[in-house]
């Protein structure tokens, strides 16, 4: 488990088709070294990774194929910029929101602007496994970067956020130029209301299979389907 909240920013270069190394930065020993034991997890732009060897720069971490195909690790050229966070310790500051590091999908930058105090960046969301879950000041993880959904279209394939210019200079945010990709990861509190929902109104609810129909049209918006009653009797108010 995550916050979002990025430590430092490090390379990663592929060792093979399992293993990954990562350089962390110059002050990496406080930040990410400095409690790292084998077996442990690290996100890695948003990419929850088991560290399997550690070294006096970095680590080795495990991939899967599910990872490579899910993510956009395995297309990055050797020493690409990488976000990374340690996994949260019990009473550690929970700073962003609840990530576990299992990315849903792809998105791409459209555009980045400067404004007078922040950052306005819009993504495109071709993948309905992501698109699915952004909702207007929604939480969402961009390359493990915890950020709240400033505005998006009906059905998510757009969104835009507000990044202030720490976040942006102090991750792989300033890196991205118009049609790079970036690892999306829902907010997993409304992954787990979106079940909720589905067993308890099978005949309103989105079959697994139809990842290609937008949860608000045909779930959250049937009549009848959610009501302050149902809400009540589930534990939600």
């Amino acid at each position: 488990m995550f916050t979002g909240l990025v430590a430092t920013v490090g390379t990663l270069k592929p060792l093979s088709a399992q293993l990954m190394q990562v350089s962390c930065g110059t002050d990496a020993p406080a930040k990410i070294l400095q409690d790292l034991a084998l077996g442990d997890s690290v996100a890695v732009d948003g990419v929850c990774l088991t560290v399997t060897e550690i070294l006096s720069t970095g680590f080795v971490a495990a991939v899967s194929p599910e990872t490579l195909d899910r993510t956009v690790l395995g297309h990055y050229s050797p020493d690409h910029p990488v976000n990374l966070e340690p996994s949260l310790r019990v009473g550690s500051k929970l700073g962003g929101h609840f990530v576990t590091g299992h990315i849903d999908g792809v998105g791409y930058l459209e555009t980045a602007v400067q404004t007078a105090n922040a950052w306005e960046i819009s993504f495109q969301v071709s993948d309905p496994r992501v698109s699915r879950y952004i909702v207007p000041k929604g939480s969402i993880a961009v390359n493990g970067i915890s950020l709240t959904v400033a505005d998006c279209n009906s059905s998510g394939s757009w969104f835009k956020v507000a990044v202030i210019p720490h976040t942006y200079y102090e991750t792989n945010l300033q890196t991205l130029e118009p049609g790079s990709p970036v690892n999306l990861e829902g907010d997993v509190l409304g992954k787990y209301v979106e079940k909720f929902l589905r067993l308890s109104h099978p005949s309103a609810a989105i079959a697994e299979d139809s990842l290609d129909v937008n949860p608000s049209e045909s779930l959250l918006h049937t009549p009848g389907s959610v009501s302050a009653a149902f809400l009540a009797e589930h534990g939600y108010l």
